[in-house]
């Protein structure tokens, strides 16, 4: 019996409405050890530890009077009740919530296959699938993953000599040519935009200000580049972490450390006519409080705005603790001088240390309680001790008190974003909520190595990446074992890689890069790729127009694409990219018609499938049409296609050229000029590219 898996949900799903943060009827809170054992009002013992029968929570879900049963609703489910009295019976262990224990080495587990691990990870998850008895899946084919660990690392897909490259090398040493194509891609500047766009997904980076107003932020982009530099230069993350919250408290600052705290610029703002200027200043702190905590903490501590948490034990009073600290900041212009010379001026942080806060009563800020007095900036009591090392607490202090070794949240909740990167779902299923709420991790030991070699190894954040993804574990084959479909059906034990597709801007960056039209260029302003005329012309019909960017900014990498919160490019929504107004640690993922009708009806995507088209037709080494198919799977899906595969295709051609010779209408509708061999190519172009395996790293 284990009370986090078991207990704790039901306490929280049946009780915590009355007997949580927000209410204590009787006087009795259940979603707090220390309080919940003390009991309640009544005075009689909730749990006697081995006696259900003498327990008051007990003999309360069982009482046959309905007016002293609880819920007094409806009752729990017979199998409910019976978990409850099982683990009264057992002892009624009421551990520490496993998220707030403090960090600690963990040897990794003993195992009978001593020859499948490569590293230390692969103990910990060949252990639980041994006592399951349940064998790991066989390694990936090397084709697939090189591309999975490209698509991973870098978001583009391999090219036709490192695919061949690597193929050499693995039949010599798998390890070696896994090793160094990891080291390659760590090394690669694409690394950062990567891995950087999954972090302004937690920054809620936009290039507008949300609202009705939604007006432009023209130079929001420079934090953008900030983040893809550090992330480049492996910047440790708690160095990552101090710059962007407290980055203009250094004593000698630099312009890119006052940049780095546009982290918390990224904000809505609301400039309509008639807001009470005040109630959004107020917002915007409330957002940084909310953000800060999910990021950082794996916490959902703006649910005590209003009230003490219902389910966590943070209080009121630990909010307004965490809001004192951003009360004290406003925003500000900073030049950010450029590498060509020239200079930007970049909205961020900046101390202001003259406003008083006050626990605002419902969470209004026109109610703020000057009786209980001023609130002072300060870490969440239930954690560890906050440190103040001047006259007063600031941002710096708290960055301190975020990246000390004490904290049990910030290792644990960072590595498992990392770990969700990688395997499409985290070690705790829910990485925006360590709390009560939250799903304990499949793999807990595992999650606390990893947290502690983060730690120990100088929060390098490509050695943990590189560690993960040269473990046998990331290596085992994503096909699908129909037979633990009832032991494992959610692959929680991993006794499989999973297949994952791929974000909104990396399948715009899969076609542009496999057809030879992607501009490589790193960083610079946000670009303006096409877009469905009527959407530009109703949402960007003011003052701020969407002008097609032309040459290579047309080409550019998805996540330099402009985004307005309130009218973001459609191809990006289409395909669950978030909307900017929240922190989002896990994108949503979908699967709808719409998505198979952009890939084949969208302007850049037909732009891509010609200019793919053009690209194999072109190369005078392809003499038949088997080789230009070998290409086209090549290029699109890292393989030969199959032989039965090849006959297919290249029977669509065949069918393709017939239809558009004879149809000269269809082929200039298609490709604008008299050519029904290239039309021929787009159309079949646009199937191979239109297929999910073009965008799921498998």
């Amino acid at each position: 019996m284990d009370f986090t898996r078991d207990v704790q949900p039901l306490l929280n799903k049946h009780c915590a409405e009355c007997h949580g943060g927000v209410k204590q009827k009787g006087g009795l809170m259940l979603t707090n050890r220390t309080r919940a054992l003390e009991g309640g009002k009544s005075g009689d013992p909730l749990v006697v530890a081995g006696k259900p029968e003498e327990s008051e929570l007990y003999r309360r879900l069982i009482h046959h009077d309905p007016d002293e049963r609880m819920p007094p609703e409806e009752p729990l489910a017979t199998e409910e009740t019976s978990l409850i009295r099982d683990w009264i019976r057992q002892g009624a262990r009421w551990p520490e919530h496993w998220a707030y224990k403090q960090i600690r080495a963990v040897a990794p587990p003993s195992v009978r296959n001593r020859k499948w691990p490569l590293n230390k990870i692969d103990h910990f998850i060949l252990s639980r699938l041994e006592q399951n008895s349940i064998e790991p899946s066989p390694t990936a084919p090397p084709h697939v993953l090189l591309r999975r660990l490209q698509l991973d690392l870098v978001g583009l897909p391999p090219t036709i000599e490192e695919l061949e490259s690597f193929g050499k090398a693995w039949k010599q040493n798998p390890n070696g040519a896994l090793e160094a194509a990891t080291d390659r891609l760590l090394a690669s500047p694409h690394f950062g935009e990567r891995w950087g766009r999954h972090w302004l997904d937690q920054a809620r980076y936009a290039d507008s200000d949300g609202y009705e107003k939604d007006n432009p932020r023209p130079n929001a982009w420079l934090w953008r580049d900030w983040v893809i530099k550090a992330i480049n230069e492996d910047m440790p993350f708690d160095r990552f972490t101090t710059e962007q919250l407290a980055g203009d408290l250094f004593p000698e600052r630099t312009p890119q450390q006052q940049l780095a705290t546009a982290f918390h610029r990224q904000t809505l703002r609301n400039r309509e006519g008639g807001t009470d200027q005040e109630e959004d200043r107020v917002k915007r702190v409330i957002d940084r409080v909310a953000t800060t905590s999910r990021t950082w903490l794996g916490l959902t501590l703006e649910c005590a705005q209003c009230h003490d948490h219902p389910y966590d034990p943070a209080t009121q009073v630990d909010f307004y603790r965490f809001y004192a600290f951003f009360n004290n900041a406003d925003e500000g212009g900073v030049k950010i001088p450029l590498e060509n010379g020239k200079t930007h001026e970049a909205q961020v942080m900046r101390r202001n240390g003259k406003r008083k806060t006050y626990l605002l009563q419902r969470g209004d800020f026109l109610q703020p309680d000057r009786k209980q007095g001023e609130i002072k900036p300060s870490g969440l009591s239930f954690l560890h001790p906050f440190q103040v090392s001047g006259a007063a607490p600031t941002r710096m202090d708290l960055a301190r008190w975020l990246t000390n070794r004490d904290n049990p949240l910030m290792a644990r909740v960072t590595a498992n974003t990392i770990w969700l990167h990688l395997f499409g779902k985290g070690l705790s299923s829910s990485p925006e909520n360590f709390g009560s709420q939250g799903n304990s991790p499949s793999h807990p030991a595992l999650l606390d190595w990893l947290a502690h070699q983060f730690i120990q190894e100088g929060w390098s954040r490509k050695k943990l990446i590189r560690k993960i993804v040269t473990s046998q574990t990331y290596r085992q084959s994503s096909r699908h074992r129909p037979e633990l479909n009832a032991y494992d059906p959610d692959n929680s034990l991993l006794h499989r890689q999973n297949r994952k597709r791929v974000e909104a801007e990396i399948i715009r960056d899969l076609h542009l890069s496999v057809s030879g039209l992607l501009a490589h260029r790193i960083g610079g302003s946000s670009v303006f790729p096409p877009i469905p005329p009527d959407v530009a012309a109703q949402s960007f019909a003011n003052n701020f127009q969407w002008k097609v960017s032309k040459g290579p900014d047309r080409y550019r990498r998805g996540m330099y694409t402009f985004f307005k919160r309130t009218a973001p490019a459609p191809n990006l929504m289409t395909f669950d990219c978030p909307d900017s107004n929240t922190s989002v640690t896990r994108r949503n993922i979908s699967n709808t018609p719409l998505m198979a009708l952009t890939t084949l009806q969208n302007e850049v995507f037909h732009e891509a499938a010609q200019a793919l088209a053009r690209r194999i037709k072109s190369n005078s080494d392809l003499d038949t049409d088997h080789k230009r198919v070998d290409q086209l799977f090549l290029l699109s899906l890292s393989r030969r296609p199959g032989p039965s595969e090849r006959d297919i295709v290249v029977r669509l051609l065949t069918d393709n050229r017939a239809h558009y010779r004879s149809h000269p209408e269809d082929t200039r509708k298609l490709c604008r000029e008299d050519d029904f061999d290239l039309a021929a190519w787009t159309a079949t172009v646009r199937i191979i590219t239109n297929l999910d395996e073009f965008i799921t790293c498998s």
